[in-house]
């Protein structure tokens, strides 16, 4: 190259969960790889994820539902083997906990809703069980009495996403991936025509080139420049705050997630639980408000009240990349030489083996 930067086969934009699980399988085939961040790699939305894997739980009505429950599906069994993979190339824990996932309603309305969403999964064929109050509160005694009805969803687990991104970095490092952080890219950069990926620009003008481009930026996506207009994917942030609590006592108030009309409560093996999340349409607007913080505990105290005693170690705000109709954009772009991996909204955790199985097949020429 003339500015004397040596291209890789594959520059990857963004250094989350699935920036570096799409790196990390690019450079198992072969690939030269770089992944740059615009702040610190493993330190943005997927920091502060709760690490849910519950494509059932999750499962929502309409085709777009459908299209995500498919992906979540197929990426959910995928993860036992990808986190046995991940833990032997980093040397670390994933913290990969199969307890299986429970639905909560606390009063008649919320009941009733509940057994339509048993219907609806029941009728698709998945692993759902309606389980009495009774029944829910002898598998975790930390409910409150008052839980109505509950939903089973055994085969929903979850992960530690800040283990998993710290075992992803280790494991990219280990492989010989290039990565720079504090690298925000501007702008992609195309040939003269304007129908292929050369490399992109960062902000400091620095021209990285490459090959191949993967657009894996999350909130931050629409904000890079280059590309035309109809070659361009609507990426818009979700603000979420979330909280991270701690149980002196140690492990056992929950073991398995439990979700309810307006949170989750996902625990981790060493007694420490994530609380989460609100969904605001706030732009990049980052600041934590009491009114969330006290919407989320509110919930959670009428359904698991033992929250009272657990110590606030963090609080944190994070913003979801979303799409139109909130599905992810994974695969080939418009311009040759692009590939998205992007728009995952609440689903990056779970989709990140499937995302980087779909993108590094299209990088390879080889179909998944």
């Amino acid at each position: 190259m003339s500015d004397g930067i040596r291209s890789a086969d594959v520059v990857i934009v963004g250094g989350g969960v699935i920036g570096l699980a799409v790196a990390w399988r690019a450079r198992e085939k072969g690939l030269s790889v770089k992944v740059l961040e615009r702040e610190e790699i493993g330190r943005g939305t997927s920091y502060v994820a709760a690490g849910m894997l519950a494509p059932v739980a999750e499962a929502e009505f309409g085709a777009a539902g459908k299209r995500l429950l498919e992906l979540g599906l197929r990426s959910a069994e995928m993860w036992p083997g990808f986190a046995a993979e991940l833990e032997r190339a980093s040397g670390g824990e994933v913290g990969l906990l199969r307890t299986g996932t429970l639905l909560l309603a606390r009063d008649e309305d919320e009941a009733r809703a509940l057994e339509r969403q048993l219907a609806f999964r029941q009728s698709l064929g998945l692993p759902a069980e309606r389980l009495l109050a009774s029944a829910a509160r002898e598998r975790e005694p930390g409910l409150a009495p008052t839980v109505r009805l509950a939903i089973e969803c055994p085969e929903d687990h979850s992960v530690d996403p800040r283990l998993v991104l710290a075992a992803l970095r280790q494991a990219c490092e280990n492989a010989g991936v290039e990565i720079r952080e504090r690298a925000a890219v501007e702008s992609v950069e195309l040939d003269d025509a304007g129908t292929r990926v050369t490399g992109v620009i960062l902000r400091a003008g620095e021209r990285v080139p490459a090959g191949l481009v993967v657009l894996a930026a999350g909130a931050w996506t629409g904000q890079i420049a280059g590309l035309p207009s109809d070659a361009q994917i609507s990426v818009r942030p979700v603000k979420g705050q979330i909280l991270r609590l701690r149980d002196p006592a140690g492990p056992g108030l929950l073991r398995r997630v439990v979700r309810f009309q307006g949170g989750y409560l996902v625990p981790r093996a060493d007694g420490s639980y994530v609380l989460g999340a609100t969904v605001e349409e706030k732009g990049f607007e980052l600041s934590p408000t009491a009114g969330g913080v006290y919407e989320l505990l509110r919930e959670a105290h009428e359904l698991v009240p033992g929250i009272d005693e657990l110590q606030i170690e963090e609080l944190s705000v994070g913003l979801r990349p979303g799409t139109p109709d909130n599905t992810p954009a994974i695969g080939p772009g418009a311009v040759d030489g692009l590939m998205w991996a992007t728009g995952h909204y609440r689903n990056g955790i779970l989709l990140a083996p499937l995302t980087a199985e779909l993108v590094v097949a299209e990088l390879a020429g080889v179909p998944a």
